[in-house]
């Protein structure tokens, strides 16, 4: 049975206290996370610029597994929105849905790391495979932390409702929002970033 919940009243969002502190300490384990991934997309664009560096050529699963992401964030956002509206029947339905596309996302990634090593690209040997299997599977494992918290809120989604459990529905969201807007930008570095283009960034082409 579908049993809606009316949403909290404009100004009380988040609910409570605690809500709003989980909020702030996700905010902040998602900067932290920023500058981890930043140092080392700078260090991938320095080392790209040594006599060793062979570029490789993207699978084309990671296609695959960016559109998954980005269904897997929007399903997320729109159990997010349906769960402040009290529609719990939608909100199971998105959730599990959502996840299902970050399991997805991860075994399109295991997929491409078995097309590369098919082709005889390796971790050792070449800096860029050894870039490329460090980055991704840096991410793969905040996606599988990220899944941690997914499985604990979908197994209270069938007994929990209200604007508490909406805000942990929110913060879920929140989280696949980073994972996707990360995953963007490593696979633009991994894919398209050159020497030439860091040079040309970095004034000194």
């Amino acid at each position: 049975m579908n049993t809606a919940v009316a949403p909290p009243p404009l100004g009380s969002w988040p609910p409570d206290r605690r809500a709003a502190s989980t909020g702030t300490g996700l905010w902040a384990f998602m900067g932290v996370a920023t500058a981890l991934f930043t140092l080392f997309i700078l260090a991938y664009a320095m080392r790209m610029d040594s006599g060793d560096w062979s570029p490789i050529a993207m699978p084309w699963q990671l296609w695959l597994s960016t559109a998954l992401l980005v269904a897997g964030s929007l399903l997320l956002r729109r159990a997010a929105v349906a769960a402040r509206s009290g529609h719990w029947a939608a909100v199971r339905m998105q959730l599990g849905a959502g996840g299902a596309c970050a399991l997805a996302f991860l075994g399109m990634q295991l997929w491409a790391w078995q097309a590369l090593q098919a082709a005889q690209v390796m971790p050792a040997g070449n800096p860029a495979a050894s870039f490329f299997y460090l980055l991704t599977a840096m991410h793969g494992l905040h996606v599988m932390g990220g899944l941690v918290g997914w499985a604990v809120t979908a197994r209270g989604a069938g007994r929990a409702a209200g604007p508490a459990f909406a805000w942990r529905i929110a913060l879920c969201a929140r989280y696949w929002h980073f994972l996707l807007g990360v995953w963007l930008v490593l696979f633009a570095a991994l894919g398209w970033l050159t020497p030439e283009a860091v040079r040309w960034i970095c004034g000194t082409g």
